[in-house]
């Protein structure tokens, strides 16, 4: 049945009372999402689900002994844990429990299933509110150098966790002969590499191979340069400042791109140059967000995610540097292979897949 609540604008259509209530269900969950993503992002920097993981019931006093917090502060946040499902809460002893499902979740962070680095990332784009703000009045993009710091760190975290599952057991094998070349001694450029978690999970796997990173961040190349001194690996693995589009070296037998493509104001331009990298018989691996070809294909969970950190991150990031096409974190399958086919590429194909990940093989 439909009525109507308050007095519609002229040619305005009468509210549907069901949708309405339906839709404010919907905001208020959303709310309560968006106070607790804040919350997460606590539990996580002050060590409280790790605290809690395999502990068993565990009291608000126990808790904050265990993690240096004041019990006030953690019994208001263990409330909010236990009204959002992520802790179990037994009345008749007041103690809270971490399931194990949960914590891997918010507490390992080996697990291919780790989300305390998004929370992080996301958190810090709490921070940058106001430039992002200005950003939408000017039309100006926003440089990753120039994003609150736990963006570098909270990206990292949510990534290696899917990498250190998928990369050497599951993307690479699905390349046509390229594990075997890895396992001979392969010569690897990872292109827009961050903190360079991928490059050093595949040269710890492939000991005859060398690596080489390649990111424009030179904060984030410096971390990764003392990452790979203390993993002992820095006589096979170098990390150097450069973009996409001039960065050193020929005949590489492998390049890859992991979820950086479309950060990239040139992708066109920087796929290009990898094609001009690599050997005659090279394999680019493209690792972009899981993404349909058309916008309707991508309203679920996932697809709310990816483009609401496209919004703030990825397309702001494009439209700071050279040509600012904006690729967007859901280009699609389809409109990457233009993208890679533009750059001279005459192989494309859809290698494997997660689901959060598009993983494209490309040959010249």
């Amino acid at each position: 049945m439909t009525t109507t609540t308050g007095t519609p604008a002229t040619g305005a259509s009468p509210i549907d009372e069901a949708r309405l209530h339906a839709f404010v269900g919907q905001a208020v969950v959303d709310m309560a999402a968006a106070i607790s993503g804040l919350l997460l992002h606590l539990g996580d920097r002050l060590g409280l689900y790790k605290a809690m993981a395999g502990a068993g019931p565990i009291t608000s006093v126990e808790l904050a002994r265990r993690t240096g917090t004041t019990e006030r502060y953690v019994r208001e946040w263990l409330g909010n844990q236990a009204a959002g499902g992520y802790v179990v809460y037994d009345p008749a002893d007041g103690a809270y429990e971490l399931p194990a499902e949960q914590a891997m979740v918010v507490a390992n962070e080996d697990s291919p299933v780790f989300l305390g680095g998004a929370f992080e990332a996301i958190a810090s784009c709490y921070a940058d509110h106001d430039v992002f703000a200005e950003a939408f009045r000017t039309g100006a993009g926003v440089g990753w150098a120039d994003h609150d710091h736990r963006l570098f760190s909270g990206i990292v975290r949510l990534f290696r966790p899917s990498y250190a599952a998928h990369l050497v057991e599951d993307w690479l094998p699905s390349l046509d002969g390229v594990a075997e070349k890895l396992r001979s001694g392969a010569s690897v450029a990872d292109v827009g590499c961050g903190l360079g978690a991928s490059t050093i999970i595949m040269a710890r796997a492939f000991e005859r191979s060398t690596f080489a990173g390649f990111d424009l961040h030179d904060v984030s190349i410096e971390a990764a340069r003392r990452t790979a001194r203390e993993a002992g690996l820095h006589q096979r693995v170098r990390f150097d400042v450069a973009s996409g589009k001039d960065f050193p070296g020929q005949g590489y037998d492998l390049v890859c791109l992991f979820d950086a493509l479309h950060d990239m104001g040139d992708p066109v331009g920087a796929a290009r140059r990898i094609r001009e990298s690599l050997a005659s018989d090279g394999t680019l691996l493209l690792v972009e967000p899981y993404a349909g070809d058309a916008l309707e294909q991508n309203l679920n969970p996932v697809g709310r995610a990816y483009y609401g950190l496209s919004t703030v991150i990825c397309t702001p990031g494009s439209l700071a540097q050279e040509v600012g096409l904006g690729l967007g974190a859901q280009a699609g399958e389809r409109r990457l292979t233009e993208v890679l086919r533009d750059a001279g590429f005459g192989h494309v194909r859809r290698a494997a897949e997660t689901p959060f990940n598009i993983i494209l093989e490309a040959r010249p």
